[in-house]
C-alpha cells in the first residue's frame, strides 16, 4: 500500500516553520508500515530548506520515505504526466475530517484494513458485552 503522510501536525507537533516534538509513536509505527512492505511518501507543504529540515529530521530518527512530495523518487515537474496530487493508498493527515488518532489506532487500522468507525462500534459492542457479565464492577 502507498501511505502519504503529513509531516506538521501528524508526525511532529505544530511549530512551523520550526520542527516541534515528536507525536508519541510515530515514527516507530510508520518503520513498522515500511517494515509491513508499505511504501510512505512525506507529504508536506514544506519546500525548500524546510522541507530538507523535516526529511533530515525523520533520516536521523530511522526513517527514510520512499519518496517527498511526488509519487515516486525519479518523478520531476517537467514529466508529461506530472501532477501535484499524489497517487497514495490512504493518506494520513492531522486535517483529517475528525482529526488525527493516536498512532496504534492507525496502525490497527490498516493492520486490520478496517475504517475508524469499524473499530470504533467494535470497541463499543465489546465494552458493552463486558458490562453486562461483569456485575461487579461499580459502573
Amino acid at each position: 500500500m502507498v501511505i502519504a503522510v503529513d509531516f506538521d501536525g501528524t508526525i511532529v507537533r505544530h511549530r512551523y516553520p520550526g520542527i516541534g516534538k515528536e507525536i508519541p509513536f510515530a515514527i516507530e509505527t510508520l518503520k513498522l508500515l515500511q517494515q509491513e512492505q508499505h511504501r510512505l511518501i512525506l507529504w508536506s507543504v514544506r519546500e525548500g530548506k524546510l522541507l530538507d529540515e523535516a526529511v533530515e529530521w525523520c533520516k536521523n530518527r530511522g526513517l527514510e520515505f520512499y519518496a517527498v512530495n511526488k509519487d515516486y523518487p525519479e518523478e520531476q515537474k517537467d514529466h508529461q504526466s506530472y501532477t501535484r496530487k499524489l497517487k497514495a493508498d490512504l493518506f494520513i493527515d492531522d486535517r483529517n475530517l475528525g482529526g488525527l488518532p493516536d498512532w496504534g489506532l492507525i496502525y490497527k487500522m490498516i493492520k486490520e484494513k478496517k475504517t475508524f468507525a469499524e473499530i470504533y462500534n467494535s470497541d463499543i459492542k465489546k465494552l458493552t458485552t463486558l458490562k453486562k457479565k461483569s456485575k461487579w464492577f461499580p459502573f
